[in-house]
């Protein structure tokens, strides 16, 4: 006898249909075919097992199994399910109502034929509805993750007996039902953390409404206890909420790398990811022998923060250099390559040198002579001309910490954010692939960021008394036009160039002298 149902294998962020076939013959021995991995081929303990558990047996006889495509990889424990019940078709100890082929099926079994969450759950069920299938069988802990696909039946099975009386007709299960746009309604501004609740830093919180409304990537330097990671991580409560395709973009990511726990759902905020300095260039930015979303990808569409960002290996920082230029990374391997989003903004900070003091208006550095020069040496200058504003962090005053005036929430700051934006999809609405002014090439930069005869004067002044270096010209010329956009204004203005200028510190050739 011979039984077939549909299971997947996911790459990068996408899914492709597996088609599992088991054959029931004369002989011995059990056979798995079409490139499995080790964890697949031990699905035969597991299947055994669960069968024995819930009283069926496993047939002594000849089975092979075969996963096709054979010539892509198959990993993970996830085919179990389906091959226990092709199993059972197979050796006629079923007879389902249901068929088999109508669906996708996937699962976990323990040996007790309870089934384990899975990974890859989303890019699965699109790519079930997409080809037409009936339903998706799968572990009840992932339901409500598939279920963001309407027009799918996502049935959610707590252990494999459940799956065979629901395909025996002998068990009721109704499909889980999830309103996409209602839930993505509903969470899409749920952050814990508002800027309604820092007190003072007000040049600080104004550069981070610039990035916010330009996509800039920001660099803030400052002693230690000044406040830079509380205001990084406030950041994604100011940024544009997420529309419903970025929400399921990001999800898919999320969902493929295992990190949407059990029972999780759309993710309707902004991703903030913070990896330790210690972190591999693999980690950062994907990779691995099977090659799995990094820090970078899964931070797609909201917000990687590196604290400290001179302790990072220059290694890992280097690899981000080309995803930082073209939102995306491609992981190449002999027989494969695979591409994963990374569309984010880049917030790092930083001590001034090494005992943090540098600088500080009222405590001495302790650092010797040239230790602040090579301490900054260690960020490359490559990396640093993707930062577009360098922002000097001091501490606050005792009196600023305990004034009880109220600041300034969010959600004021991300209604100005979003009118700049909307200025920003308009301006770009013929070039695919730019959304905000920080993705501006630098020809585009000499045609939208046009300035005054005046304009210009001042920004020669300030390059030559400063002492900036050429790369600074295009940022301060991108930023301009975010503070023009957030004042509403079609022009750059004097005071606009001005205030970008003052976000270059790192830039003056004095800084660290």
């Amino acid at each position: 006898m011979l039984a077939k149902t549909f299971g997947s294998a996911v790459h990068g962020v996408s899914a492709t249909i597996i088609t599992i076939e088991v054959a029931v013959a004369q002989g011995l021995h059990f056979h798995l075919v079409g490139l499995p991995d080790s964890a697949v081929k031990e699905s035969e303990q597991r299947v055994e097992s669960s069968l024995k558990y819930f009283g069926y047996r496993m047939p002594r006889q000849k089975v092979v199994v075969n996963l096709a495509p054979a010539d892509i990889r198959k990993e993970g424990s996830s085919y179990d399910l389906p091959i226990g019940l092709c199993v059972l078709q197979a050796s006629e100890q079923i007879a389902p109502e249901r068929k088999l082929e109508d669906y996708v099926i996937m699962g976990e079994l323990s040996l007790d034929g309870h089934l384990r969450p899975i990974k890859g759950v989303l890019p699965i069920a699109i790519e079930a509805r997409k080809r037409g299938f009936k339903g998706f069988v799968l572990p009840a802990e992932n339901a409500p993750e598939a279920a963001i696909v309407n027009n799918l039946d996502v049935i959610g099975v707590e252990t494999m007996q459940d799956a065979v009386e629901y395909f025996e007709g002998k068990k009721a299960i109704e499909p889980l039902v999830t309103d996409t746009r209602e839930l993505f309604a509903n969470t899409q501004n749920a952050y814990d953390a508002d800027f309604a609740h820092v007190q003072g830093q007000e040049n600080i919180k104004r550069a981070m409404e610039i990035a916010a409304a330009g996509g800039h990537n920001v660099i803030m330097i400052g002693p230690p206890g000044a406040g830079k990671t509380m205001l990084a991580k406030r950041l994604p409560s100011i940024l544009p909420p997420l529309t419903l395709h970025e929400a399921l973009e990001t999800t898919k990511i999320h969902s493929v790398a295992g990190k949407l726990g059990s029972r999780a759902t759309l993710i309707a905020t902004r991703p903030f990811r913070s990896p330790h300095h210690t972190i591999s260039d693999a980690a950062l930015v994907g990779g691995g022998s099977f090659p799995q979303p990094g820090e970078i990808s899964l931070s797609h569409n909201g917000v990687l923060f590196l604290d400290e960002l001179p302790e990072f290996k220059r290694t890992a920082l280097e690899v981000m250099r080309q995803p930082l230029e073209e939102r995306k990374v491609s992981i190449s391997r002999a027989k494969w390559a695979v591409e994963f989003p990374a569309n984010f903004m880049l917030i790092a900070s930083m001590n001034p040198c090494p005992c943090g003091y540098y600088n500080h208006p009222e405590k001495e550095c302790v650092c010797g002579p040239g230790v602040v020069q090579r301490y900054l040496n260690k960020i490359s200058g490559p990396l640093l001309d993707r930062i577009d504003l360098h922002v000097e962090v001091t501490p606050v005053s005792f009196d600023q910490m305990t004034a009880n005036r109220p600041s300034e929430s969010s959600d004021a700051i991300r209604e100005r954010v979003i009118r700049a934006r909307q200025i920003q999809t308009e301006r770009f609405e013929s070039q695919p692939g730019i959304y905000s002014n920080a993705m501006m090439p630098s020809q585009m930069v000499k045609e939208i960021c046009a300035i005054s005869d005046a304009g210009l004067a001042l920004l020669k002044t300030a390059m030559e008394r400063l002492g900036l270096s050429a790369r600074a010209y295009d940022r301060i010329l991108k930023v301009s036009r975010t503070i023009a956009d957030l004042a509403g204004s079609e022009s750059i203005e004097i005071e606009h160039l001005a205030e970008a200028i003052q976000y270059r510190s790192l830039d003056r050739e004095n800084w660290a002298g």
